[in-house]
């Protein structure tokens, strides 16, 4: 079977490493073009585009659609994990087994541009992969297999994600092997789903008000992009790593210095804050933050 890979982001690595050493005939990596990135703008490629070339497998970047549409004939099966790209219907069926999709939830919940990230800022306990067959709507598609993880406390959008990708690589070899016996997917239920729109720039400001427990989710759920951040004395300061702190009696971003520790009281209790990243500043330990900015009693975070 001659099986493509159409991704961009790091997580497809697990996955595409697993496939090269299974003895399955892995002949081209798909991926976006070049994006500008950095200060300076110049043109970068993709994770996977560098593992590819590291590989020296086939490798792709088609600007259009049109253009995906001369490349997908040429394969048995497309898996695409993070791809970037809403694929039309006639391409789906290019393929002789059509394309696969290993995407970062239980589907039906969470469809979507941000699983982990929502799963996370909701509290979801569980989530886990899911393989299943491309069609034209939004994760929409028939389910071949799925596997559940539970949600660790202090899991980030971060570690969640790696850990995700390393569940998901076996998962994509077991479809494979389960297409190649000719087995069918199920059809997706259609009660108990989500949507799991992108996150904003926007979004990630804090919203000192809400319980403790609320902001603490959506802090681990924005890390590390695109961050969860609000202002002090009008200068934006990114808070990317707290935990659940003591009840406080302080009003809604008040700051409290606790033994040199960094309290933020919240609409329910209160946030110890760890690290933050200052305006034009590496990450650094709260505590640092505190010897430099010398909040006065009373002051808060907006």
């Amino acid at each position: 079977m001659q099986i493509a890979v159409a991704a961009t982001p790091e997580v497809a690595i697990p996955t595409l490493e697993l496939l090269l050493k299974s003895g399955h005939q892995l002949s081209a990596v798909i991926t976006q073009p070049d994006r500008p990135a950095g200060r300076g703008l110049s043109l970068k490629e993709s994770a996977v585009a560098t593992w590819a070339v590291q590989n020296k497998i086939a490798l792709y970047k088609p600007e259009s659609q049109d253009e995906l549409a001369q490349i997908a004939g040429r394969f048995d099966l497309i898996i695409t994990i993070g791809y970037g790209m809403i694929i039309r219907q006639e391409i789906l069926d290019l393929p002789k087994f059509g394309f696969i999709n290993l995407h970062f939830s239980l589907l039906p919940r969470w469809r979507g541009a941000a699983p982990v990230q929502r799963a996370i800022e909701s509290g979801d306990e569980t989530t886990g992969v899911t393989v299943f067959k491309l069609d034209k709507g939004m994760d929409t598609g028939p389910i071949f297999k799925q596997l559940s993880v539970e949600i660790g406390s202090d899991a980030t959008s971060a570690s969640l994600l790696k850990d995700l990708a390393v569940l998901g690589a076996p998962v994509v070899l077991e479809t494979i092997s389960a297409i190649v016996q000719g087995n069918t997917p199920k059809m997706q239920e259609t009660t108990g789903s989500t949507r799991a729109e992108k996150l904003s720039k926007d979004e990630g400001r804090i919203d000192w008000s809400l319980p403790a427990e609320v902001i603490y989710r959506k802090i681990r759920a924005f890390f590390p992009s695109p961050g969860s951040w609000t202002t002090f004395r009008e200068s934006v300061i990114r808070i990317e790593r707290v935990s659940i702190g003591p009840d406080t009696a302080g009003k809604p971003g008040e700051i409290a210095v606790v033994e040199k520790t960094l309290i933020v009281s919240c609409g329910q209790g209160s946030l110890k804050v760890i690290d933050v990243k200052a305006a034009g500043k590496s990450t650094m330990a709260a505590s640092a933050w505190l010897n430099g900015a010398q909040p006065k009693p009373g002051e808060s975070f907006k």
